[in-house]
């Protein structure tokens, strides 16, 4: 009996599976704690000025949101292999037919759609909490004014409304579950050759960590030091061996009110769909080298 050399459905199956599996670990835990975070930073700091409030609300929110999204791509994909390794789940799956790609791609399409699920919900919590957080500030602001004229009201809107919810606030959501699928892919890609879920994961995120200072590390080691062609070349091989995280840093930008246009959004979803393609194209090279 012939099969089809990719199926959709099996895929889908797979990241389905790996969804169930993740739950079934506790993973989901950190939304609760995200949520208590948030709760908790929306309505402390009263003595701050109504926009330095609003924006340690966004700010202390982002920070939970990267973290959620990172220890979750990272731990969660690191564990899933050996996992599978360890039940001999993966012995099952692979009996039958289903290519090595069609395993990867659905390990990673599970954790991804469980991130982007978790941030979802979280999106609207945190969402939720600062349109609260937005009108109760105006009223306040609006009943202290000695004369409430046009003029006065508009200016406290435009104030408030700057720092409060926008569509803005989304867009930087987008650019933390895109640097999240950017991460998760390299994981896998590791995880393909890592000895034990431990190597993974420290791998991984020594990587991050250097991935967020590629940009200092070219222009401390390269700019003005050698030949034009050189300093492209080195730049572009950092670029392949680590990924540019800091493209998708616009959470400051968002924090402090900036737009972050459709062109900003499109050129960093351009950025990850390119690494995460690179990085299993990797993960499948070394996964069907490896003995199982």
């Amino acid at each position: 009996m012939n099969h089809a050399a990719f199926s959709p459905a099996r895929v889908w199956t797979l990241a389905a599976a790996t969804v169930t599996q993740l739950v079934r670990m506790k993973i989901l835990v950190f939304l609760l704690l995200f949520c208590a975070v948030v709760v908790a930073a929306g309505f402390a700091f009263p003595v701050l000025n109504p926009e330095h409030q609003l924006k340690l609300l966004k700010d202390v929110s982002f920070g939970a949101l990267q973290i959620f999204s990172l220890v979750i791509g990272i731990v969660a994909t690191a564990l899933l292999l050996p996992r599978d390794l360890e039940d001999r789940t993966l012995y099952t799956i692979l009996s039958k037919p289903v290519p090595r790609h069609e395993y990867l791609l659905g390990k990673l399409l599970g954790v991804l759609a469980l991130i982007g699920a978790g941030l979802l919900v979280m999106d609207a919590a945190f969402s939720l909490v600062l349109w609260l957080r937005e009108k109760l500030l105006l009223a306040q602001i609006l009943a202290g004014l000695k004369a409430q004229t046009p003029e006065a009201v508009a200016q406290v809107q435009e104030l408030v409304g700057k720092q409060g919810l926008t569509w803005n606030l989304h867009l930087g959501v987008l650019a933390v579950f895109l640097k999240a699928a950017v991460v998760t892919a390299l994981a896998l890609m590791v995880s393909c050759f890592a000895s034990s879920t431990l190597f993974t994961v420290v791998v991984t995120f020594c990587i991050v960590i250097i991935g967020h200072g590629q940009g200092l590390l070219r222009e401390y080691f390269l700019q003005g030091k050698m030949e034009p062609f050189v300093e492209k070349g080195l730049s572009a091989l950092l670029a392949v061996l680590t990924p540019d995280l800091g493209v998708f840093d616009v959470i400051d930008n968002v924090v402090n009110g900036q737009v972050v246009g459709p062109g900003s959004a499109g050129y960093m979803t351009g950025i990850a769909l390119t690494y995460i393609t690179g990085y299993m194209v990797v993960s499948h090279l070394l996964f069907v080298e490896k003995e199982l």
